[in-house]
Parts: C-alpha cells; structure tokens; sequence
C-alpha cells in the first residue's frame, strides 16, 4: 500500500502557505478525504508544478502547485520581478491586465502587489480588457514587462498567465527558462515583501488603442450587415467601438453571448474553432440575412469569420483568412517581411513572393512572430492575425476583425463576397487546402509515446502521396530552433506536420495538399483536395496509432 504520509504533509504545508481560504479549504477537504481512505486527486495536484514555458502558465484552478492559485501565482510574479531586477530593469514598469475568468482581477491584484513590493512600478489597466491592448499598452507606456491574466480560449475552469517583455511580444527561450529558475528560487511566501496594488493606468490607453486600431481602414464602402459574438469574452465594447469609429454600422450581436461571463455558458469550449460554438452567431446571421459573421475568442486576441455559401453558412479556415488579409494589405501597399508558422499554409510565401515582398516561416506562437524583423503582417492557422505589429507585437483579433469587415464591405460593392476573393487567389496559385486532425489525451504520457512511435517507424506514403522528406523538428535546422514535432513533405506540394500542443493535452497534425487551378474548375479543385486530405487524415491516424 502507498505511504500517503509525505503527500500529506506536503498538502498541509501548501495549505498553512495558501492566503486563499477557498483553495485552502479546499485542499484542507481533501486531506481529510485521503485520511478517510478515500480516493483523491491530491497526488495529481502535487504531481510537480505548472511548468511555466512557451505561454508563461496555464492550467485549471485549484490548490496545489499542479493548478493555477494565488501561490502559484505569487511565485510566478515574485520570479518574474527578481528577473526583471537581474535584468537590468530594477525599479522599471509592469503593465498588468487581466480578463473576466474566474479570478482574473485577483491574480492581477497578486501580481501588483508584489511588483511594487520588488521595487517595480505596477501599473494596472482600468478593467477587463482584450488581451492585444495589454500588448499595445506595453510599448506605449514603455513598460520593462506585461502580465496578461488569461486562458485566451481554454476552458472555463482554467485561467493562465502570459508573460511578454518590453518589446511588446510573448516571452521566448532563454528568457522563459531564466523566469522559471528564478520562480524555482522563490522561498516562503510570508518572506515576500508586497507593496501596495500599484497605479490604475488612466482609459485614455483605450482611447489611444482605439483610435489606433480603427485608423488602419482606409477610406471605402462600409455598406456590410454584420453579425458579431464575443463568445461570453472581454471583446464585445471595444469591437463595437472599433467599427462605431471607423464607420461601419452597429453589428448584429448574439445576445446569450454579449456579456462576459467566466462560466461561458452557451458553448462547449469558448473556442470559435470548436464545432457547435458559432451556432447562435450563424442562426442570428440566417434570421438578419447578413453579409458577414465575425467573433472573437474570450480574450479577444482570435478572430474568426464565417460566410454564406450555397448551402448556409461556413467556417472560414485560418489559413484562408490568413490569405485575405494578406491579400488585402498587398493590395493597399504594405510592405515588409510577410511571415507565418510552419503549421499554416504555404500559400503565404507564394502571395508574397507574386508581390516581391520577403517571407519567413517561424516556430508555432506569436512569440515567434512578433518578433521577425521587419514584420509587415503575421498569421498562424489557429486564428491569429497580426496586422499592425507597429503598435501590436503580438495577435489582435480586433484589428483583424475591423480589416476583414473592411475588405468583405469593398467586395459586396463590387457585388461580390470573400469565397470570390479567395477563388482569384487560388486560380493565381493553387488551391491550398488545409485540414487539422486533433486529438485530446487523457494520460499525459501518451503524447510523448505517441511522437516516438512516430519517429520510429515513420509512413512511406500518406494518403497514395510518397512522402519525400522526413524532418526532426526537435533537431533544429539554420531556420527554426529545436521543437517537439515531425515535418512530412509529400509529393505535388503536399504537407503535414505533427506535434503535441503547446497549451492543451493534444497532439495536433497539420495537413496541407495543393491542387492546380484553371480558371473555372476552382469547385473541383475543393472537392479532389478534400478527398485528398482524408485520405492523408486516415493513413495518418493508422501510422500514429490514433
């Protein structure tokens, strides 16, 4: 039988550290239960810490050093403040935002407190606001570092903890290791000094960010009846705003989900890729015959888009936005290094080369492509835009929004729709079809298992394609640092890449197969690349053992 007696006193010591009563009694709770003999989940939530990494920490809410709570939280910003002292930036700013999760506004006020007790000024935006503005206020106020409270689109029992530096963009290796060490290092919590919950930074920031965000539209047609859900997230006034100043008409918002509301009631997953969660936007679009449908995630960071077709409605794929914004912006001039994840499409570096501009392909996280030098316009196919990286290092998915509204209105003009637009830039180069294969574990140590299985005995042909190439990713090359993931370059242009999530208990395959286009058979071209993609989705699944 296990000796249960030190997981005990470990959970006795947690809990006499824990300034939380509710956690505390919590774990107190299920103490008691694991002396009763009971089962528990005690030996998960000690299990090791949340690993603070590629997005700082994330996870479900809870005591224990494996869950997001004030302790780990506490621990997070007091590491974060002696790296930002080692790093030369003692006595320096931190602009501190937060979303409507569930304990959000506390973290924030955790993380202040011991910002200005480290000797750091903390500067705290004035309430719950998207996650791009708390980018955009880094650089604007001149900010040593950012902390975002968010869970961005995880589920409601989660929250999280992004971390950016003064740049404006995400965290990235050695920094994150160097954070971690020192957050390792923290002793007690009663020997942290903490100050006061620091300055309220004024709404003139907003201001700022929205007139920011609504110059980007040119002067053109804003005849476009839009349906909008921020999907129970802090987007809704500032998209509203947005569209208000640069002359659009109200949209059409889906009211189950126009509040925030941390318990995310109406979906599943508050995650506009997941299937049933644009539902009510697409049933308000079909009752108001709307031109356009266009949500956010809950932190406001994604965007995505939805549009009529013969048969309703249809989800726009990331990788197809991604195109339109890049042809949109081509076509108002934009110049500079046009750049995406290695998991998006390919059709990127094609438009961009058609338009002499250069192009680089990155790791998968904005915090890869925020920082490419020269960034005109950035995407990843998870529904990430980055459109103006002069003032927003990092994906907007306000931004975003207000863009595609502005190209599908000039588009209606001309008595046409996005799918045309999408079709032209398929007949100029090949009809790029995306597809994903997800699949959510249960037992953490299945995804490792299920990457050496793969590196192992790796498929010859996926789909009836002969894969050409097989890439390590965890090797690195001249392009792209080392990450956990396979690359498989088929034959006629075909791709997939495989690798777990930086954010979930997934493994995730990107699949890409592109198919020649004359000038009228853009339809068949769909339907031979969607045969093709099921295919390559069923070999896949047999190879990985899925």
């Amino acid at each position: 039988m296990t000796d249960l007696t030190p997981l005990l006193e470990q959970a006795r010591a947690w809990a006499a550290e824990d300034p939380d009563e509710h956690t505390r009694a919590e774990l107190e709770a299920l103490v008691d239960a694991a002396e009763r003999g009971e089962e528990t989940d005690l030996a998960d939530r000690f299990a090791g810490t949340l690993e603070f990494g590629t997005a700082g920490l994330r996870g479900a809410l809870g005591a224990g050093p494996n869950r997001m709570n004030r302790v780990v939280v506490t621990r997070a910003a007091a590491g974060l403040a002696a790296y930002l002292e080692d790093t030369g930036h003692a006595g320096g700013s931190v602009v501190i935002g937060f979303d409507a999760r569930h304990n959000s506004d506390v973290f924030a006020r955790d993380t202040a407190e011991i910002m200005t007790g480290a000797g750091l000024k903390a500067l705290v935006m004035p309430r719950t606001l998207p996650t791009p503005l708390l980018a955009y206020a880094i650089r604007e106020l001149g900010c040593a570092a950012g902390v975002m409270v968010t869970a961005s689109h995880n589920p409601p029992e989660d929250n999280g903890y992004k971390v950016y530096l003064g740049d404006g963009s995400q965290i990235v290796p050695p920094a994150d290791v160097e954070i971690a060490e020192r957050i390792a290092a923290v002793g007690p919590l009663a020997d942290l000094p903490r100050g006061d919950a620091g300055k309220v930074v004024g709404e003139d920031i907003v201001d700022n960010y929205l007139d920011t965000v609504a110059g980007l539209a040119q002067d053109g047609p804003r005849d476009l009846s839009i349906v909008y859900t921020p999907l129970h997230g802090v987007g809704g006034t500032t998209v509203a705003q947005v569209l208000e100043t640069a002359g659009f008409d109200a949209p059409h918002v889906v009211e189950q989900q126009e509040h925030p509301d941390p318990d995310f009631p109406t979906v599943s997953f508050p995650n506009p890729e997941e299937p049933g969660a644009m539902d009510l936007a697409m049933a308000l679009a079909a009752e108001h015959r709307a031109d356009l449908v266009v949500a956010n995630d809950p932190d406001a960071d994604r965007c995505a888009v939805a549009v009529p077709d013969a048969h309703g409605w249809r989800m726009l794929r990331g990788d197809e936005v991604g195109a339109l914004l890049a042809h949109h912006l081509i076509d108002r001039g934009a110049t500079g290094v046009f750049a995406n994840s290695i998991v998006s499409s390919s059709l990127l570096g094609k438009m961009a080369a058609a338009a002499g501009q250069p192009h680089e392909e990155t790791l998968t996280g904005f915090k890869w492509i925020g920082r490419v030098e020269g960034l005109a316009f950035g995407y990843e196919e998870a529904l990430g835009y980055c459109c103006d990286p002069e003032h927003v290092r990092d994906k907007d998915g306000v931004s975003a929004l207000l863009l595609v509204c502005e190209l599908a209105a000039a588009a209606k003009a001309e008595g046409r729709g996005l799918p045309d637009i999408l079709d032209d830039i398929a007949r100029e180069h090949g009809l790029h079809a995306t597809d994903q294969l997800s699949v959510r574990f249960e037992d953490l140590a299945d995804i490792p298992a299920t990457m050496e299985r793969l590196r192992a005995t790796p498929p010859s042909t996926l789909g009836g394609l002969a894969v050409e190439r097989v890439e390590d990713l965890s090797e690195g090359s001249d392009l792209l640092p080392p990450t956990d993931g396979l690359r498989y370059t088929l034959v006629e242009g075909a791709r997939v890449i495989v690798r777990p999530s930086g954010t979930e208990p997934k493994v995730k395959c990107y699949l890409e197969v592109v198919i020649p286009v004359g000038q009228e058979d853009v339809d068949a071209a769909r339907i031979s690349a969607a045969g093709r993609l099921d295919a390559i989705k069923g070999d896949l699944r047999g190879a990985a053992g899925l």
